[in-house]
């Protein structure tokens, strides 16, 4: 009896821990959606459960507008399931064991440390409360800014509640907002604008990389370590890419009628957003199709390992690409910031993005199917693209829509709240929790293939 139940422990791994972390969250918060104080109008199971997976998930899809449909108190527990689901919710009862005992166990350890990329930290204990001291900080900086901008239209308590709102589903990437259409009436609030971007872009990185920097800061001899360069250079570089991008797509469309420093930061922000948040300050729906794919890319690509955001992660998208390069001239090892990357990361890099390519088209097949109007006619705006542009979102928790969200059938909502899962808890996680273990050391006899 005892060896069973040791061997039960042991095959429940850091991924299986994970994984079912984010489905007791987003269960308990389907529940307390669908109580009668959570909402204004009656809740359906299935629109709650869209709802809680979208908040814990940090993606920002809505059936239901966020500020008119859910009382105060449904938004508090839509706000706390973001918090919950943005910092993990192994991040806060690791950090509770801490605090209580003093130190980490070794199972404890491990889950963590999955959690945050698999990485092996030191300093653990002191990591998970630099993480969460961090992120309160940074959301009560952001707060404040915000706060101090609504005011402008609002009461004092009112525009703190917004202030708040906004500034804890900004770093968490999660994109839900109190306003029915995002933040298109802050177009040109550029303090609203930048504080946002400021705020999704420190989120997004990953809670690793921000350590890492404050302990540059702290220490001038100390470096940036391979991760962080990697992470911080990727980023700026999408950035900067889908800003020019946009910005030459949407001169003569969205961004017409905008003067010259508002077309800067209306782009600079949509491009920022589009990875991991989801907030927009145009209509998603009125772009070119030339910008959409721009979107596509950026949203499948997604945040960083160890932060708030789902995709195929900036690392991933890095090494791979390091690979495309090496292989063109011909060199054996891939390298970045002259260092090499071991063979098994690579060959990850390129299994997870082979899933999530997998597993969008799959979904986007049978979503095709299921949300069909039954009719030959199909608007100027086709389904097809609403789909692509609805899952690629979901599995990159961006939340950016054209609109198709509260339209979905019931299976279509499923289908999406799998993305939305899938995305946020990561293709390798969702792998290793289902996978069973093998002895991966025995080899058989190779031989040679055509290939290409």
């Amino acid at each position: 009896m005892i060896s069973i139940d040791i061997r039960k422990k042991q095959n429940f791994t850091p991924a299986k821990s994970l994984a079912f972390s984010f489905l007791i969250l987003i269960m308990i918060g389907t529940i307390l959606l669908c109580l009668p104080f959570s909402s204004e109008k009656n809740v359906s199971v299935i629109d709650a459960l869209f709802t809680s997976t979208s908040a814990t998930c940090v993606t920002g899809l809505v059936v239901y507008d966020t500020g008119t449909h859910w009382t105060l108190t449904g938004q508090i527990i839509i706000l706390l399931l973001i918090q919950l689901g943005g910092l993990g919710i192994m991040t806060f009862s690791t950090l509770g064991a801490y605090i209580i005992a003093g130190k980490l166990n070794m199972r404890n350890r491990q889950m963590i440390e999955g959690s945050l990329g698999g990485k092996q930290i030191p300093n653990l204990g002191k990591l998970l409360l630099a993480i969460v001291a961090g992120t309160l900080i940074i959301e009560m900086a952001g707060a404040s800014v915000l706060t101090l901008s609504f005011l402008k239209q609002y009461s004092i308590l009112k525009s703190l509640y917004l202030g708040v709102f906004h500034s804890i589903s900004a770093f968490c990437n999660a994109g839900f907002s109190l306003f029915s259409n995002s933040l298109e009436n802050y177009q040109n609030d550029f303090t609203i604008n930048i504080t946002i971007m400021l705020l999704i872009v420190t989120g997004g990185i990953g809670f690793w990389v921000l350590f890492d920097c404050l302990h540059m800061l702290k220490n001038r001899s100390q470096k940036l370590g391979l991760h962080s360069k990697i992470v911080i250079s990727t980023t700026l570089i999408l950035i900067l890419a889908g800003f020019i991008s946009l910005l030459f797509l949407e001169w003569n469309n969205t961004l017409n009628n905008l003067s010259f420093p508002n077309k800067i930061i209306t782009a600079a922000f949509q491009s920022i957003t589009a990875r991991t948040a989801g907030f927009n300050t145009i209509k998603i729906d009125t772009l070119t199709n030339s910008s959409l794919l721009i979107l596509l890319l950026l949203m499948i690509i997604g945040a960083s390992p160890g932060s708030c955001g789902g995709g195929i992660k900036t690392t991933t998208f890095a090494v791979l690409s390091a690979m495309i390069f090496s292989r063109l001239r011909d060199q054996r090892q891939v390298r970045l910031f002259k260092r090499g990357i071991p063979e098994h990361v690579v060959s990850k890099s390129i299994g997870i993005t082979f899933f999530a390519l997998f597993f969008l088209t799959l979904i986007i097949i049978i979503l095709l199917i299921t949300e069909n109007p039954g009719s030959s006619y199909i608007p100027v705006r086709t389904l097809f693209l609403e789909v692509i542009f609805e899952s690629f979102s979901a599995f990159g928790t961006v939340g950016l829509s054209m609109g198709l969200t509260p339209l979905l059938s019931y299976s279509g909502k499923v289908l999406i709240i799998l993305l939305m899962y899938v995305g946020r808890i990561g293709p390798l996680t969702i792998t290793l929790a289902i996978a069973s273990r093998r002895d991966l050391r025995i080899r058989v006899a190779e031989e040679e293939l055509w290939v290409g």
